[in-house]
């Protein structure tokens, strides 16, 4: 597969774009703020135009940090946020009724310094308010029509969503978690996004930091660090997927690349439609990932690493019981330990 650039909607952009969840949200004490616009600024310098932040994402923060600091390369990149799931009195809600979206794109515009978002997501699908994701849709659709969005979204939706929203109005991109070790999408959103014409944009494609060079010591997380909750971060889980991981970095090895650089290029690997956007607050990790462009992997080391990472190897489910019944998952089955997603 080719890593040149590659269509986000109407917009050309290389297939490695930057995840900024973490410079703001997730996993612990966010860094400072000068880390964060240091990760940005080598961003802008390794060639990075697309630039992923949510309303979610620090409870607004993040959007305060990434839009200023992009704004004299705004006419160059792909400024890229969602709505539907915000922070509201330091609590994460989701509610994708039109009255909130209306609040979120006001509240997202402003953050961002911005008179118009070019990518904005439908974070997620509201399945508990409930509201059909045809209301939710057309009410990102009346954006575009104000000139406020460019194009629209998905983010963590079936195939069958994905159908229903695009017959409302064009889908340009669908977001969702995808690397070796969470493959649900694979049983059809992929096929709806090649179906459909929509580019697929996988987030978290280095497993939340478990598919690099780092020895994660889930003890030592941050207590407000997500992956505390995670099961595969948890026991048995965990040291059952250790168990091949050091297999995974000989893999690396032997296919000349270090293992993030492996996982990234796995994902591009998946069709020409596909983008990736690790998160990092390091500069020297960011290096490392972008050196994924220049990784092509043979028909046996990719067959390799299927045989090794796969829906029957992974051990965990990757959310929590209560967070997973916020995704829509009607294409994904129920048999979690044995269809990681």
């Amino acid at each position: 597969m080719s890593t040149g650039a590659r269509q986000l909607g109407s917009f050309s952009v290389p297939p490695i774009g930057l995840g900024c969840m973490v410079l703001s949200h997730a996993y612990g004490v966010p860094p400072p703020r000068e880390q964060g616009l240091a990760v940005l600024a080598r961003a802008i310098e390794l060639g990075i135009r697309h630039f992923d932040s949510a309303a979610l994402y620090g409870f607004g923060r993040n959007e305060e940090l990434v839009g200023p600091f992009l704004r004299p390369y705004r006419d160059d990149i792909v400024l890229v946020s969602k709505g539907g799931m915000r922070g509201e009195n330091g609590v994460r809600t989701i509610d994708a009724t039109p009255a909130k979206l209306r609040e979120d794109i006001e509240h997202s515009l402003e953050r961002l310094q911005t008179d118009v978002i070019d990518l904005y997501y439908l974070h997620r699908y509201d399945r508990k308010t409930p509201i059909p994701i045809e209301d939710s849709v057309g009410e990102l659709a009346r954006f575009v029509e104000q000139g406020k969005v460019r194009e629209i979204g998905l983010s963590e939706v079936s195939a069958a969503s994905i159908r229903r929203a695009n017959a409302v109005h064009p889908i340009s991109a669908v977001q969702s978690e995808y690397s070796l070790w969470s493959r649900n999408v694979e049983i059809g959103v992929l096929e709806a996004c090649r179906e459909l014409g929509i580019a697929f944009v996988a987030f978290s494609p280095l497993a939340r930091g478990f598919l690099t060079d780092v020895d994660l010591d889930p003890a030592a997380f941050a207590e407000k660090d997500i992956r505390r909750g995670m099961p595969r971060f948890n026991e048995p889980h965990f040291s059952a997927n250790r168990a091949w991981l050091g297999e995974f970095r000989r893999i690396a090895r032997d296919a000349g690349c270090t293992p993030a650089q492996l996982a990234l290029a796995w994902v591009l690997r998946q069709g020409d439609n596909v983008h990736a956007i690790p998160g990092t607050t390091s500069v020297e990790h960011l290096d490392d990932d972008m050196g994924a462009l220049d990784v092509t992997l043979s028909d046996a080391i990719a067959e390799r690493l299927d045989a090794l990472i796969n829906p029957r190897t992974v051990s965990g489910p990757r959310y929590p019981a209560a967070t997973q019944t916020e995704i829509d998952t009607e294409e994904f089955g129920t048999d979690t330990d044995r269809a990681p997603g």
